[in-house]
């Protein structure tokens, strides 16, 4: 197949309710929508979810933009793709901006499974048939709305609670859901605002029976979590320092790590999400899938890659209303009583896209024709 059009879509939306980390607090959510059409029709989603400033990671939306347009496009024109996986050697050219690549892979994929009428997650070797969720809940700064917040989180039926953290806000949070709610399976996010300084903090959280203790310190570093991972008991879990297999490998190398989470959009799309996967598969590190505040079509990839054999953990998939007053597919993603989400059985990414939603709170829209 050879993509004959792109269309890149600036989506904007307001959140239903402000989400806030060590990063700030997001009350717009801005996020890359890409369209993918090949020679003969098929049509395929991705998206690239980014923020508007370098926060997270360094892309943002102008550069996505700009990646996508002024070089992904120009180097797929022409080309022949035979599976999406042919994307990592036709982009190698192009160092970094994973999520950039993610989302038109994203995009490829769904057409490329829709093509051969085969439901995406098979596609890439998943074996559920129903994949667990967990609730993130953001730095909220009171104690008695975060109580309520975990509350309405457990009656939903989410698998486990991650709470985000930083200075200032994180042992009492703790302590006070372990009071309150017991032995509930519970692990917190960083999101990289510590330093080894700080190791009496996690000292005190070692005491609480955490799942894991996510991104403790700097989102470009491998060696100083595998000191902090020497001196504690609680599994450290990996985000922003996995970028690709080879940090992988370098961050087990050197003990850095007991847990992964791999944010499909985070390491460069599907492709390389299979490589971690398959590579902490045969070393025995459990991975789990994380998420960015996606919209559905995003949340359908988290999905589909959370049914692969070694995902140990319950996910970062929280249900479409919980941030959007109105999601882009057609059936918003709905939890089950059991916690779990039903994978998709459709061709592709199993969803319906609502292009008159996504109109209706777009930005720009930029097409490029590759015919």
């Amino acid at each position: 197949m050879k993509v004959s059009e792109i269309r890149i879509i600036h989506y904007r939306a307001p959140l239903r309710e402000a989400f806030t980390t060590s990063f700030g607090t997001m009350k717009v959510r801005d996020t890359v929508l890409i369209m993918v059409r090949d020679d003969e029709g098929y049509t395929g989603w991705g998206e690239a979810p980014v923020d508007n400033g370098p926060w997270y990671n360094p892309e943002t939306i102008n550069t996505v933009i700009h990646v996508i347009k002024d070089y992904i496009a120009p180097a797929l024109k022409g080309k022949e793709i035979r599976h999406p996986c042919v994307l990592r050697g036709i982009l190698s050219r192009i160092r970094g901006h994973n999520m950039a690549k993610a989302g038109v892979e994203f995009a490829i994929w769904d057409m490329y499974a829709k093509r051969h009428g085969e439901p995406l997650y098979r596609m890439i070797g998943g074996v559920k048939r129903k994949v667990e969720a967990g609730l993130s809940i953001g730095v909220i700064g009171d104690i008695d709305k975060l109580l309520r917040s975990v509350a309405l989180g457990l009656d939903k039926g989410y698998r486990r609670i991650k709470i985000k953290i930083k200075p200032g806000w994180d042992i009492l949070p703790v302590k006070t859901i372990r009071r309150e709610y017991g032995d509930i399976p519970l692990q917190v996010d960083a999101n990289a605002a510590y330093t080894l300084h700080d190791h009496r903090v996690f000292e005190e959280l070692d005491k609480y029976g955490l799942l894991m203790i996510e991104q403790p310190l700097h989102y470009d570093d491998l060696y100083m979590h595998s000191i902090l991972q020497k001196t504690i008991k609680t599994p450290i879990c990996l985000d922003e320092s996995i970028k690709n297999i080879y940090d992988a490998m370098a961050g087990h190398s050197l003990g850095s790590y007991k847990v992964i989470n791999i944010k499909p959009a985070r390491v460069g799309g599907v492709c390389e999400t299979l490589a971690i996967h398959w590579y902490a598969s045969q070393h025995g590190i459990p991975v789990w899938i994380g998420g960015l505040l996606e919209t559905g079509i995003g949340r359908a990839f988290q999905v589909a890659v959370a049914t692969l054999s070694n995902v140990k953990y319950p996910n970062d998939i929280s249900e479409s209303n919980r941030f959007y007053i109105e999601d882009v597919i057609e059936t918003p993603w709905r939890l089950g009583k059991d916690g779990t989400y039903i994978v998709p059985e459709k061709p592709g990414i199993g969803v319906e896209v609502r292009e008159d939603v996504i109109i209706r709170h777009a930005e720009k829209v930029l097409s490029i024709s590759l015919g």
